[in-house]
């Protein structure tokens, strides 16, 4: 873990637990060391700090490129996240995030590409399953609850429990050929299921009963 992770994650953890009900569960469920893909839901602003902060490595995550030249890309800079391009395949993105996993680092995936307007969780998008069938690293799923209430509770003078939960790591069956985009998707999909069980039932959006969306972008080919 690099100086300036380890001072900003150590100033994430403070303000998590100045500014909510902090709770992390499943800890012990964090492989030491080894490559890793750290699969989340995204439901707010503030759930990538949160997860941040239960972690204890380091993670290299990807963020949209809006935020580079923005004041709040100086705090992303310093997490050393990934800037890659929304609603496009950003090979350049990719092939860094790969090179997280390569080097046996951790790389962060928020597999629906897009905050949730709901604040559940939406269809998966192909490329987490693209990274993992890349890699062949195992996958972590993380879920992050209560976020969305922190800003209007402070705004009470009340504290928002905020809850992260850590599953075990399970890895995408191994494929002998060139995966398909439906194929892809229904390994994402594999990987949502895994987020879906770590979440409320109010959380769960179209993977309550594992229903899925049909509408999905592809993951990169080649």
């Amino acid at each position: 873990m690099s100086f300036s992770y380890r001072l900003l994650r150590a100033a994430v953890r403070v303000l998590c637990r100045l500014c909510a009900q902090y709770e992390v569960v499943g800890l012990e469920n964090v492989p030491p060391s080894g490559s890793l893909i750290m699969a989340m839901n995204h439901i707010h602003t503030l759930d990538s700090p949160a997860a941040m902060a239960a972690i204890p490595r380091q993670v290299t995550a990807f963020a949209a490129r809006k935020w580079e030249r923005h004041f709040k890309g100086l705090l992303l800079r310093l997490a050393r996240v990934i800037f890659i391009t929304r609603g496009e395949v950003d090979r350049r993105a990719l092939r860094q995030g790969l090179a997280v996993l390569q080097n046996g680092g951790v790389l962060g995936v928020a597999p629906e590409g897009t905050r949730s307007p709901n604040f559940q969780l939406r269809a998966a998008r192909a490329g987490v399953a693209y990274v993992a069938h890349q890699s062949g690293a195992p996958i972590l799923p993380v879920a992050v609850t209560g976020v969305e209430h922190v800003i209007p509770s402070l705004l009470r003078l009340r504290r928002a429990r905020v809850r992260v939960v850590i599953g075990k790591p399970f890895s995408l069956p191994l494929l002998d050929h060139k995966p398909k985009t439906d194929e892809l998707l229904e390994l994402a999909d594999e990987v949502m299921c895994h987020i879906a069980a770590l979440l409320p039932p109010e959380y769960r959006g179209v993977y309550a009963g594992r229903k899925v969306l049909t509408e999905r972008r592809p993951a990169p080919q080649g």
